[in-house]
Parts: structure tokens; sequence; C-alpha cells
């Protein structure tokens, strides 16, 4: 489905707050981990007959929640998805653009693998492994250096000899968010240096474990994570960051590497046991509400039990469902309009 000429009107629609149009078709943008997932809502929505299939597009987290609150009108999206929950700062832009009131909705959890080719040898990895791989600057004597690993091997006799090469994706993504938060925070929490850093001066701690190295052994692979299984399968060597849904879809192809312990797996994610997981969400413009049809069944069918249980066909391709209790209580928000609120 080719949605260009829709980003490019919403590029010229920013800053603009007018009422919402006669638009006759849901458009929602962002995450690439949540698009299949609302894929399939809409295309199972729009077989329905009574409302439109809506639009889809993977712009990644940031970069649709920026698109969402641009304003509010035709040429802005009435839905945004999201791999994490959207940040105070992006509701103060909403709500600075005329977009006062979004309705917050989780669907479930996913997790977030490490995954290589499936020929490859798998390797058993610790969050420590992973910040020491992947940070910009690393604890050395007593102090923070550029980092000087070049092979796996070099963190840990235990881990391949082979260059340190992860496909992982950019900072517009909250994929990228949540790694750099659950895997890199928890390596960097392993090191007293870091550990008391974190004590002392939290936003300090958080520019040094969030700091990504950029001298080519983490490379950059864009939204589409389709394309990272595809790398991954060309070059043995490499791993790659991604959702446990996208593993989902192509275990016969890639394996999601264990992590302290515990390969990424339905159950350890819903239990969590597995040490990389998140919430998963979409973002609903109120303001759009009985001007865009079929927004609010919307809603419904993506959180009814055929899409969003245990049971539902959404479990199938990956997602970790809520628990029945927390589902119905999102349901009664979201059916609610209730409005989301900074933290």
């Amino acid at each position: 489905m080719k949605t260009l000429p829709f980003v490019l009107a919403l590029g010229i629609a920013a800053g603009i707050a007018a009422p919402a149009a006669a638009r006759d078709q849901i458009r929602i943008v962002g995450s690439s981990t949540v698009y299949p997932f609302s894929t399939a809502v809409a295309e199972q929505f729009g077989r329905r007959g009574k409302f439109k299939t809506p639009v889809v597009e993977s712009t990644g987290t940031g970069g649709g929640i920026k698109l969402f609150c641009s304003g509010v009108g035709d040429q802005t999206p009435d839905i945004a998805n999201a791999s994490r929950r959207m940040k105070d700062t992006e509701l103060a832009s909403c709500q600075a653009a005329g977009v006062k009131e979004v309705v917050e909705v989780k669907i479930g959890y996913d997790g977030i693998v490490i995954a290589n080719a499936k020929k490859a040898k798998p390797v058993a990895l610790k969050k420590q492994h992973i910040f020491l791989a992947l940070a910009k600057q690393v604890p050395k004597d007593g102090k923070l250096v550029a980092n000087p690993y070049k092979k796996w091997s070099e963190i840990d006799p235990s881990l391949p000899a082979i260059k340190i090469e992860v496909l992982g994706p950019p900072p517009t993504s909250g994929t990228r968010d949540a790694f750099v938060e659950l895997a890199m925070e928890g390596g960097a929490k392993t090191f007293p240096m870091l550990a008391a850093l974190k004590e002392k001066d939290e936003n300090a701690f958080k520019a040094a474990a969030h700091a990504i190295r950029e001298d080519g052994h983490y490379v950059e692979a864009g939204e589409n994570d389709n394309l990272i299984v595809q790398k991954l399968v060309a070059n043995p060597n490499a791993f790659g960051v991604f959702g446990y849904s996208f593993l989902e879809e192509n275990t016969d192809k890639v394996r999601g590497n264990a992590v302290d312990g515990v390969a990424p797996s339905f159950d350890a994610i819903a239990d969590g046991k597995y040490g990389i997981s998140r919430a998963l969400f979409f973002y609903v413009k109120k303001a759009h509400v009985g001007k865009v049809p079929g927004l609010k069944e919307f809603i419904a069918a993506f959180m009814s039990p055929a899409a969003a249980s245990e049971d539902g066909y959404l479990a199938d391709k990956g997602l970790i469902p809520l628990a029945a209790a927390e589902r119905a209580a999102v349901v009664k928000s979201a059916t609610a309009l209730t409005a989301f609120a900074l933290k």
C-alpha cells in the first residue's frame, strides 16, 4: 500500500490545526514493531464492509508521533502506533499544536531480541556484553574511554572471535528507545562506577548508558525490520536488534539468542523472565472521533478478544497479550475515550 503522498501532505500540513475534514478512511502511522499487528487488524476491519480498510504506514515511533502531533485536521493522522509510551515532551508538543486530547491504548507486550542467522552458532549473551559491545564509551581504569572492542571475544573469551557488527534501529525508533533503556542501561548498571553515577546524577548516567558507538560496529538499518532479517541471512557473523514478533515470523531464517540465561519466547516475555521486553501502544486523536468514520469501532476491533486475547489472531503474529483483567481495564478506558495525561 503506497502512502507517500499522504506523508508529503502531512509534512506540508505540519502545524495546521484545522478541524478534521470529511475523510472516510482512518490513517495510521508509527512503530514498525506495531505495524504488523495494526495491519492485521486493519485488514480484518476492512473486510467487514462497513468502513474502508485503514491506511497503515511504518514510520518509526518517534516519526509517527511527530506526524500525529503536527495538528488536527484531514491532513494529519488519526492514530500513532508506538513501541514505547508517549513521552511527556511529545504530549506537550501535541497539545501545543492543538491536539489537546490523546487517548492511549496499551495493546500488549513485545520482547527485543538479539538475533543472528539460523546457520550461525547461538551465543549466550549478558546485558553487560551488549553494553560493552555497543556503548560509545566504556569504563576502563576508573574512567570512561572510547570503546576499544572490535571483536566479541575481546569482551569475553566465551564469545565468538568475530567482528562486532550489530544491525539495529535508528534513534527515531521506539525499539531503539526501549533497547537502550532496558539492555544498555541494564548492562551499564553492572559496573560499580556507572551504578554510582546513576545514584549521583541520573542524567549523566543516561547519557553514558544510552550513547551508542558510531564507528561502524553498530549499523543503523532503518525502520524495516524485514531488511535486517535479510541482512542477517546474508551475513552469518552479524547480529540484529528487532522485536520478537519479527523473530516469530522468521524462525526458519534467524534465532533469538538468550540474554542473561533466558531465551526470548512467548512465555518468557509474558511472565517477565526475559529481561528485554516492553509494552506496546497506539494513540488516538480524540478530536477526530466522530469526524473520521470508524475510529471508535477500530479501537474496539483491535482490543476485542478475537484480536488481542491469548487466543486472538494477534498472538499468532507474536503479540504477547495483556492479562484478561488488564485488557478489560484498557478497553473500558479506551471506550470512554479517556484522555492521556502528563505523568
